[in-house]
């Protein structure tokens, strides 16, 4: 039995309403709220960053897998807003946690499903016989241009895995990636701000690799939709993850528990990890979940897991991903968001 020993996530408590955005650029706000089935969104706070994000969603991580880090041999870090371009980010996390230093390290880039990337190396390395344990995040301040459609949407958080194979509480029974070359969302070297094909972003893009990767999936596995207790999609917005699934024929009650986006908006790389964690906060022995990423440029990575009885021990062990939406929200007003996230700047 191999997949996820220990499972971790970290939002920051600050929160923009799309409403305010919206009244910011003088845009309706009942459409915005409407369109994207989308309310608020997390911000970092000033001092955090895909480090610190990442470095507190593998402390849970930690505390419910309740193992040596020093047992950890693999790091890996996916993010598009890693806050170097030249040094990775897990060398500080490997510090930070007391990993290491015998241990591999990499940051990982494929715009929203970097995490999921991540997620993939580290079970992989831990099904070979390389290593004990591996350790895969997926984490990001995602940027969005001011006045942008993706400001909405843009946010910070993420979610830790340590993938093993003792105490296993969700094992991981298959995956499947689905990837081309379609580039609907971009961001050159030296741009502070993505760039989007719009409307092309959704059908090419989104749907069809999702849909493709999902059905592989299914096939593979010879399972149906209907055995599923939960289906986590990644959230660009509220709307997206509710049609893919529809799509693959799966309700609005396996999706919802980890359709966060409308109260956390799209934490890119954290996204479809950081709605697995939800789903793993609540689920019970024998439950199967169905995971399905996507990232522009694109591509797709599907994964499903059936929880294992050790799921119980491990739940309380740390805090949930709906208590840390719910509970201790700073809401910032325009100006205050602007200066957080540096859309001011000065010429020097």
């Amino acid at each position: 039995m191999i997949g996820i020993v220990g499972y971790g996530a970290y939002l920051p408590h600050y929160r923009i309403k799309a409403e305010v955005i919206a009244t910011q650029w003088g845009a309706d706000p009942a459409s915005v709220t409407r369109g994207l089935q989308l309310f608020e969104k997390t911000v970092p706070g000033q001092d955090e960053d895909t480090i610190t994000i990442a470095v507190e969603a593998a402390r849970n991580a930690l505390r419910r897998a309740q193992i040596d880090p020093q047992e950890i041999g693999a790091v890996y870090i996916g993010s598009e807003s890693h806050p170097y371009a030249v040094k990775p980010s897990g060398t500080i996390l490997v510090d930070a946690l007391g990993i290491g230093p015998h241990v591999h390290v990499a940051s990982y880039e494929f715009a929203c499903k970097a995490g999921t990337e991540a997620m993939y190396v580290a079970y992989s390395h831990v099904k070979s016989g390389e290593m004990r344990y591996a350790l895969g995040i997926g984490a990001d301040t995602s940027q969005g241009a001011p006045g942008d459609a993706l400001e909405y949407s843009a946010s910070a958080g993420g979610a830790a895995f340590i993938m093993g194979r003792e105490k296993v509480v969700a094992e991981i029974l298959h995956t499947h990636s689905y990837t081309s070359d379609t580039p609907d969302f971009w961001r050159r070297e030296g741009e502070d701000y993505p760039r989007h094909g719009g409307r092309f972003t959704g059908d090419p893009a989104y749907f069809k690799h999702i849909t493709e990767a999902g059905k592989a999936l299914l096939e593979k596995s010879k399972l149906s939709p209907r055995d599923f207790r939960y289906a986590v999609f990644h959230m660009p917005n509220g709307k997206f993850p509710m049609e893919v699934g529809k799509r693959l024929g799966f309700t609005k009650e396996q999706i919802e528990t980890g359709w966060l986006v409308p109260w956390m908006g799209n934490t890119y790389s954290g996204s479809s990890p950081t709605g697995l964690t939800a789903v793993l906060d609540v689920a019970r022995p024998g439950d199967l979940i169905f995971m399905v990423s996507f990232g522009s440029g694109a591509g797709s990575d599907g994964f499903i897991f059936r929880v294992t009885d050790e799921i119980n021990k491990v739940q309380d062990r740390a805090p949930k991903v709906r208590q840390m939406l719910d509970e201790k929200k700073i809401y910032l007003n325009y100006g205050e968001y602007a200066k957080f996230r540096r859309k001011i700047k000065l010429n020097e």
